[in-house]
């Protein structure tokens, strides 16, 4: 029997309006976020405006796996909901995410933005690659270590190739599934730049 672990999906679209409807639109993306909030596996949604009076907008919504996000986006719900804005609404991108990438976007749910502060970006930043890579590193280094050590002692006689090939069967669903996602939870406020939880009452 083959085992299927579900792995989020974000997506994320661009669209523009006309920014003296900016009221039409928001409106509309509200609705489209009660309907899709009605569907099993819906984890949230998101927009915000690039800029006061810019006709950019920027959509995300995240579903747990690909089977569920499919039953939305194929759904006569969502089909209705985006005939809606027909004449209103341009689609400009369609953007979907998963894996490593997925780990590190930070959390939304239901953020509804108009207009950014003054000196801030409008949506959520990912971390600088340079601290994605540690955090990937900090997660495989001592796992790579043990899976070495232990394979040199149990199989030590086995051709380096098949050893290689068993560690990274073995390291690879742990990585994705079990250590690469708690390391992240872990250290969310170092990757991006919040003060360590234990400062946070001095």
């Amino acid at each position: 029997m083959t085992t299927t672990h579900a792995v989020p999906v974000t997506v994320a679209i661009a669209r523009r309006a006309d920014p003296s409807r900016a009221s039409e639109m928001v409106a509309w993306m509200r609705a489209g976020t009660a309907l899709a909030e009605a569907f099993p596996g819906f984890l949230g949604a998101g927009w915000v405006q690039s800029a006061p009076g810019s006709p950019e907008w920027h959509m995300l919504y995240r579903f747990a796996d690909a089977e569920t996000l499919r039953r939305w986006e194929e759904s006569p719900q969502r089909h209705w909901w985006l005939t809606s804005a027909q004449g209103i609404v341009e689609h400009t991108r369609v953007e979907r995410r998963t894996g490593i990438e997925g780990w590190f976007d930070p959390p939304v749910d239901h953020v509804v933005e108009l207009a950014a502060p003054a000196g801030e970006p409008a949506v959520p930043a990912s971390p600088p690659r340079w601290k994605q890579a540690v955090t990937i590193w900090l997660a495989f280094f001592p796992l790579s270590l043990t899976a070495t050590l232990l394979t040199a002692r149990f199989i030590g006689g086995v051709p380096l190739a098949v050893r290689t090939l068993i560690i990274t069967l073995v390291l690879t669903p742990l990585m994705t599934y079990l250590v690469l996602p708690r390391i992240t939870r872990a250290l969310h406020w170092w990757l991006h730049g919040q003060r360590a939880p234990w400062r946070l009452f001095r």
